[in-house]
């Protein structure tokens, strides 16, 4: 089928459509179908945290970027400020400190605390910067993270059954 023939089908089904939608009432027309959200759509949007953090991240893009985007040291005192906008947002106080705390938790956030970083406000404006008792305090909150992760692997590693040991229990059991 060449280019002339596809454009004529394109033109000849668009005016049947057309024709169509002309020839019926728009009360007995189908309301399309909604979408389902994705099932891990659904969970996320369960997540209180994230749910806190998505406004954020809309209103603020700059002192709160989206992954892959580093994150920034913000401003001590951040929720002050962002508790005045707690009307914008559309969140409870509440609800933004779990979300703020949530976000500056996590290897993301103490990778970015470094000496002399700037500290981010809510607009992106530097407001201070990142001493050196800070930064380190990052750095071994960053390495327990990776010590307790170890650790849980290692738990579940070791709950889990072996096949090759099971088998050898029933070799020895015959």
């Amino acid at each position: 089928m060449g280019f002339e023939q596809l454009a004529e089908l394109r033109d000849r089904l668009r005016s049947e459509k057309a024709q169509a939608k002309a020839d019926s009432p728009k009360a007995d027309s189908p309301k399309p179908a909604k979408r389902k959200p994705a099932p891990q759509a659904k969970a996320r949007e369960q997540d209180p945290a994230v749910e806190a953090i998505w406004p954020l991240q809309k209103h603020f893009p700059l002192a709160f970027p989206v992954n892959p985007a580093p994150k920034v040291p913000l401003k001590e005192g951040i929720f002050k400020d962002a508790e005045q906008h707690l009307e914008l947002l559309g969140i409870t106080s509440e609800q933004l400190k779990l979300g703020i705390s949530t976000w500056c938790r996590g290897n993301r956030y103490w990778a970015s605390m470094v000496e002399n970083a700037p500290r981010l406000d809510l607009n992106g404006q530097p407001a201070g910067v990142v001493t050196a008792g800070q930064a380190l305090y990052a750095k071994q909150q960053a390495s327990r993270q990776r010590g307790k992760s170890r650790k849980d692997r290692a738990k579940a590693k070791a709950a889990a059954p072996a096949p090759v040991a099971e088998a050898a229990v029933e070799q020895t059991a015959d």
